[in-house]
């Protein structure tokens, strides 16, 4: 075997365990399923697992940085497609809707791992926060383009908006949870924009 080959072969036997962590987590909880479960339907020897992972904590945290990486992703693609701020905000917030009216939706993996690991210190918990601080921090530069104040109230605003719409996606209708999110975040626009047209009246 070519060294090519035994390290697609490692590849592969990678991106399968974490596939299927990925959608057992997710949609079944992480405490409640085992590492013979995992390695049953990924369909690998135990000792292959601890080949990629050191362990089911870091499957978790690969997991975790998966999903983390994804979002980024789809936020940096919404906002590259609009030009105002404002529309920006709206682009990326279209992401979330998109994922709470999805097929098989179970609410936000991170809210869901934090609630799993509610320890500060622990690395899982410690991923949740950096992961929502990237999305504090991504809402806080959008909305600061969208008005002259500071824009950490609006943005903060945001984010329990999207916390109680990844939470009410999973329990009641998918469609009206994503419009009254939507909504809620042009009522935050209209603000912001208010705020702006006051300071432009003063000054």
């Amino acid at each position: 075997m070519s060294q090519g080959t035994k390290r697609s072969g490692t590849s592969e036997a990678r991106e399968r365990l974490l596939s299927t962590a990925t959608r057992i987590f997710y949609t079944e909880g992480i405490h409640s399923v085992g590492v013979d479960r995992i390695v049953a339907e990924a369909q690998v020897t135990r000792a292959t697992l601890y080949r990629h992972f050191t362990g089911k904590e870091d499957l978790v945290l690969a997991y975790l940085t998966q999903a983390d990486r994804e979002l980024r992703a789809q936020a940096a693609s919404a906002r590259a497609g609009e030009e105002s701020a404002a529309d920006k905000v709206r682009a990326v917030c279209r992401t979330i809707t998109a994922g709470i009216r999805s097929p098989g939706f179970r609410g936000c993996a991170f809210l869901n791992a934090a609630a799993e690991y509610p320890d500060p210190d622990h690395p899982v918990h410690r991923a949740v926060l950096a992961h929502r601080q990237w999305f504090l921090d991504t809402v806080t530069e959008l909305l600061t383009g969208t008005g002259d104040s500071s824009a950490e109230a609006a943005a903060r605003h945001l984010v329990m908006l999207r916390d109680g719409a990844m939470v009410s996606g999973c329990l009641s209708d998918p469609e009206l949870v994503s419009e009254t999110f939507l909504r809620g975040v042009e009522g935050i626009l209209r603000a912001r924009s208010a705020e702006e047209t006051a300071g432009a009246a003063v000054r």
